[in-house]
């Protein structure tokens, strides 16, 4: 049966200045590493039996109906405004409309160069492919927005970097991959005709009760105020949260130098390229109100009143730490089973983190713990939990489900650190095994899988990661 993809392809319509039409460059040998076919179902994408398959998602042959394009977005790269990015290594095949109504992107990662690749080969290798495919999908599995992972294929060429690696392409699934960089290069060059373009597709295509720039800014800060202390709540760090890696669908896109904590340290910092901390485990909050401020003054030339929209616009940002904070403290709350929290109820989880910071005590493993009342194993001042754990007791004698409360907010599994470079390197030497089994037992986090009980464990001493590297 022969591969079909529903494609309705909305963005391809828009003027050029949006896009550059760009063919992906097929490659030498492709073969499939995995396909998603619970998300192809999804999709509504049928005929995924195609002996063909892997030529498709490498590149090779275009899906009838798919229109391929190269998006133009700028961005604030750790605060330096670059005028102009855009997809330097993707490929966007076209958009599909699901039998719900959602409307997503296909777009292929890995696919050669475009007109946006400022000397780069266009390229991925296998890593950070296999990387995205993973914790994207972990993501989704967690309950957090994301992109998705529909494909991951072999090249069956090598790519240079420090040294020659296995090329891979990624397929890659988005609400859609508008960004804050796509509103800014349009403000920064005073095309304001093809901003107003972008403002009204985005209403129409994810905030249609939006009436004018004002309520998209409060919407999109609205996704975002969410998001952030969801990643916290499983101890994500982005590691590269460049306002051209900030999506206006409130979605997690670009999984390069990320990681997840092992031992709680507030101002973690993963990403070899982060060298300040800018994006900091901590400092994730205070960055994306950065990024919605980025995205306020992008939009303030659609304000007819602009004096006015500059003090509206700065209220709204400066209103934004409030809502990160009362969503970190719902999240938080539900870590330690209560479903309505109190403002006091801030203290008790800080003061937690604090005692896990001290003994650097495994974020993931402690707050798991805690459904079984085994919390106490994860410290070695025990004293001081004992404490902690008296308050807390007291506190949760007032709910009424507190371990369901726990369990659904705390995995047993994550992508940890050093197993997903652990599958990297076994999948560089040929051995897809590891990355299979991720994907299997990451797909059902909160369950305890007890067969499965080594991928919860926190890394040996000479397992540790200490740094994480983007793709390019």
């Amino acid at each position: 049966m022969t591969l079909h993809i529903p494609f309705d392809n909305s963005y391809a319509r828009l003027p050029d200045p949006f896009h550059s039409h760009q063919p992906p460059t097929p490659v030498q040998a492709p073969s499939l590493i995995a396909f998603n076919h619970d998300l192809a179902a999804e999709l509504g994408i049928t005929g995924t039996d195609d002996p063909q398959l892997a030529s498709y998602f490498a590149g090779n042959m275009l899906p009838q109906g798919a229109e391929p394009i190269a998006q133009l977005y700028a961005g604030h790269q750790f605060g330096q405004y670059n005028p102009q990015l855009g997809d330097g290594r993707a490929i966007l095949l076209g958009e599909v409309v699901n039998p719900n109504g959602l409307r997503r992107d296909i777009q292929l990662k890995g696919s050669g160069q475009t007109p946006y690749s400022r000397r780069g080969d266009g390229r991925a290798w296998l890593g950070p492919v296999l990387r995205e495919y993973v914790v994207s999908e972990a993501m989704h599995a967690l309950g957090v927005p994301t992109t998705r992972a529909l494909a991951a294929t072999r090249t069956g060429q090598d790519v240079i970097r420090d040294r020659p690696l296995p090329g891979a392409v990624l397929t890659r699934v988005a609400q859609s991959h508008i960004r804050v960089g796509t509103f800014q290069v349009f403000a920064a060059r005073g095309e304001t005709d093809a901003l107003k373009t972008l403002f009204e597709y985005t209403v129409d295509r994810h905030y249609p009760q939006a009436q004018d720039p004002s309520d998209l800014l409060q919407m999109v800060m609205d996704r975002q105020a969410a998001l952030i202390p969801h990643w916290m709540s499983f101890g994500f760090i982005h590691g590269v949260m460049n306002t051209d890696n900030c999506t206006l669908s409130g979605e997690t896109i670009d999984y390069g130098p990320c990681a997840f904590l092992d031992g709680f340290d507030a101002h973690g910092v993963f990403s070899s390229i982060d060298r300040r901390g800018r994006y900091a485990y901590s400092a994730q909050a205070d960055i994306i109100a950065w990024n919605m401020a980025q995205l306020a003054t992008s939009i303030i030339p659609l304000m007819p009143d602009q004096d006015r929209a500059v003090d509206q616009f700065t209220k709204q940002i400066n209103a934004m730490p409030e809502l990160i904070r009362a969503n970190w403290l719902s999240r938080f709350a539900a870590k330690i089973g209560i479903a309505s929290p109190a403002p006091d109820d801030e203290t008790l989880i800080t003061d937690l983190l604090i005692l896990m910071h001290k003994d650097q005590a495994d974020f993931t493993n402690t707050f798991r713990a805690l459904v079984n009342d085994t919390g106490r194993d994860q410290f070695v001042d025990r004293a001081a939990f004992d404490s902690w754990r008296a308050r807390w007791q007291s506190r949760i004698e007032r709910e009424t489900a507190p371990d369901t409360i726990m369990k659904q907010a705390n995995p047993a599994f994550i992508p940890r650190n050093h197993r997903i470079e652990q599958m990297i390197d076994a999948a560089v030497a040929g051995d897809d095994d590891l990355f299979h089994r991720l994907n299997r037992v990451l797909a059902n986090p909160f369950d305890d899988q007890p067969d499965e009980s080594d991928l919860a464990a926190p890394p040996q001493p000479s397992e540790v990661v200490k740094a994480t590297f983007c793709g390019t």
